[in-house]
């Protein structure tokens, strides 16, 4: 299974770090590299881009792609979600 979300208000460092609080390993070990995070039976990869919001607002938008069984992913994304809205919101 593949589940793409897009976060706003987080970084990609933040991603990763909340992403091995939740059981992965970042491939390379440097959160702020641009390596998968992984962790028994899931994958995860981070990207982001500027996003326009509006005339002059720019804002950074978080892609993080899971990939896994969906038993393993859906009580993944759910608690990541709330790490990364609360930290967003």
């Amino acid at each position: 299974m593949r589940v793409e979300k897009s976060f706003r208000g987080i970084s990609e460092r933040l991603a990763r770090r909340y992403l091995s609080n939740l059981g992965g390993t970042i491939e390379g070990g440097d959160p702020e590299g641009d390596g998968d995070v992984v962790g028994d039976d899931w994958r995860a990869s981070v990207s982001s881009e500027k996003v326009k919001i509006g005339r002059s607002v720019t804002l950074t938008e978080v892609t993080v792609v899971f990939e896994g069984e969906e038993n393993t992913l859906d009580p993944l994304i759910e608690k990541f979600s709330q790490k990364a809205m609360r930290a967003g919101g």
